[in-house]
């Protein structure tokens, strides 16, 4: 089976989480030019949720704070969708994912940043921009992709913009 070019140029994924209703000046910047953005639940907000529609492709799931917000039908609690030749998972809760199924599983819900492989399947959680935990500061995570394959997985480090 021949890959098409979509496939096989390296692509880039940034995945957040758990914005609860900010959306940081330095998080906009930073997702500016993604071929995909994940968002893996806890948005809290329409109108960001509008924002980031705006911004380019987009995949999400439901959070635990989302019980109550319209988004439309497409996100759900457990999305999987193939991607440059990956199939991915993503849902709030990590005990939620297919991890067997999956080449990277994506959660959110700690506000704790971890990139680890479980077996065969990468697993991110990007942290939170808005109200990090853990002594880690606002983040989310970037991962380039091509062919089938993850060429890099990074938490990039956010501004600590002021709010609220």
């Amino acid at each position: 089976m021949e890959e098409n070019t979509a496939q096989t140029a390296v692509r880039r994924v940034d995945i957040i989480s758990d914005t609860h209703g900010y959306l940081s000046d330095s998080l906009i910047a930073e997702l500016k030019g993604a071929d995909l953005i994940i968002h893996a639940g806890d948005i809290t907000s329409e109108d960001d949720w509008e924002r980031l529609k705006m911004l380019g492709p987009i995949v999400a799931v439901l959070g635990n704070n989302d019980y109550f917000r319209e988004y439309g039908p497409e996100v759900t609690r457990l999305v999987r969708f193939s991607f440059a030749g990956l199939y991915f998972a993503v849902s709030h809760y990590r005990e939620d994912l297919p991890l067997r199924e999956v080449d990277v599983a994506v959660c959110g819900h700690t506000h704790r940043p971890v990139i680890t492989q479980v077996g065969s399947c990468l697993v991110v959680n990007p942290g939170s921009p808005t109200f990090p935990r853990g002594g880690h500061g606002p983040s989310m995570a970037r991962l380039t992709v091509a062919a089938g394959r993850v060429l890099t997985a990074d938490i990039v480090d956010l501004a600590r913009d002021s709010f609220w």
